[in-house]
């Protein structure tokens, strides 16, 4: 393991000037992507970390209480000092919309059209969800855990408004690792990503993590709401029936250099990042035109079993011309990036190796 990892810069300025802008998808609800060259670092800035939302950000109070009900036998109200009062932690995780990498799919899914910056890493402080549990006294008949953000509205295909709202199952929500987060990168978690409570299930895809989380309910039985059965499922065009999005594919990323660079002829260092839900990531491969076999990269000491790890590679660049980089990840549990992502009704889950075009001159 390596030490602490490098800060994430976040002076204010202008890209360049240590602060790098998202690329906005839309502005109501905000959605807006983080840049590449933001992903160089271990932790993401908070002006740069991607932003998902399905509706209007609510405006919730600093003071917000979070209500723990259904199926326990203490119901709870729970505010920012009473959480922490149970003693937190802090963990490093990457997060990874389900949807990044939706417009490498053809023809192209519905859906935000994410390239590959819906992605980013922090270090979230909060109290074990666990925790909250055991204070509540769950009865012994539960088997999910809801949780239910602050923000509401209506899907274009739902006739009523509805709140964002997601379950677990029980033995996810009382993994040790699954955070009532409070804080991110060492400051109060900003408006925009879920303040001033959000849950943080490392592991799987953001969908999971639920903002401005208000209200926590033990289940006797599966949750059937929209964001459950009707998105957040991988339906494929082979007619089988739909199963639940969850854990996070392995991935990695080419940061450095960019598509569409032009480089000057000679060693050049390529850099990236990968990761996996399944576990840490063991082998990066980079690909060169698809003319020989892949080469393995280097990789750096893993900053978290929840977060990405970094890589570089020293291409040595003589050929003039331009080229194609492709980089494949491989895990822990031996699961490896594709060629191709499988096609799907919303685009989740498109986990296909990254093409980077270069010109050696």
């Amino acid at each position: 393991m390596r030490g602490n990892p490098r800060k994430a810069k976040d002076s204010g300025g202008p890209p360049g000037a240590g602060k790098e802008r998202v690329r906005i998808l839309s502005a109501e609800p905000l959605n807006a992507e983080t840049p590449l060259e933001a992903l160089a670092e271990d932790l993401t800035p908070e002006s740069s970390f991607f932003v998902r939302s399905h509706f209007r950000r609510p405006d919730v109070p600093r003071k917000q209480v979070l209500e723990v009900v259904g199926a326990v036998q203490q119901a709870l109200r729970l505010d920012i000092a009473d959480l922490q009062a149970m003693g937190t932690r802090t963990l490093t995780a990457t997060l990874e919309c389900a949807g990044n990498g939706r417009t490498g799919l053809q023809p192209l899914p519905a859906g935000e059209r994410w390239g590959l910056g819906a992605v980013g890493t922090a270090r979230w402080t909060g109290v074990p969800l666990r925790a909250v549990l055991e204070s509540a006294r769950l009865r012994p008949h539960v088997v999910e855990i809801l949780a239910i953000g602050a923000d509401r509205g209506r899907p274009p295909d739902v006739a009523d408004e509805i709140p964002f709202a997601r379950s677990l199952p029980l033995a996810k929500a009382r993994d040790p690792d699954t955070l009532l987060a409070v804080q991110m990168n060492g400051r109060p978690i900003p408006p925009e990503h879920g303040a001033p409570i959000r849950l943080i299930v490392p592991g799987w895809y953001g969908m999971a993590s639920v903002k401005w989380l208000e209200r926590i309910e033990a289940r006797a039985e599966p949750f059937r709401g929209y964001y459950q059965l009707d998105r957040y499922v991988y339906d494929h065009a082979d007619g089988n029936s739909p199963t639940p999005v969850r854990t996070i594919r392995v991935r990695s990323v080419i940061v450095f250099p960019r598509d569409g660079d032009a480089v000057r002829q000679g060693q050049l260092i390529v850099t990236g990042k990968a990761w996996s839900g399944e576990g840490v990531v063991v082998r990066v491969q980079i690909g060169v035109d698809g003319a020989e076999p892949p080469r393995d990269a280097t990789l750096l000491p893993p900053i978290s079993p929840h977060a990405w790890r970094a890589w570089e590679f020293a291409w040595d660049a003589t050929n003039l011309g331009r080229h194609i980089l492709r980089s494949y990840a491989t895990d822990a549990k031996g699961n490896r990036q594709p060629e191709v992502g499988r096609w799907n009704r919303y685009g989740y889950g498109n986990n296909a190796a990254q093409a980077v075009a270069v010109t050696v001159q």
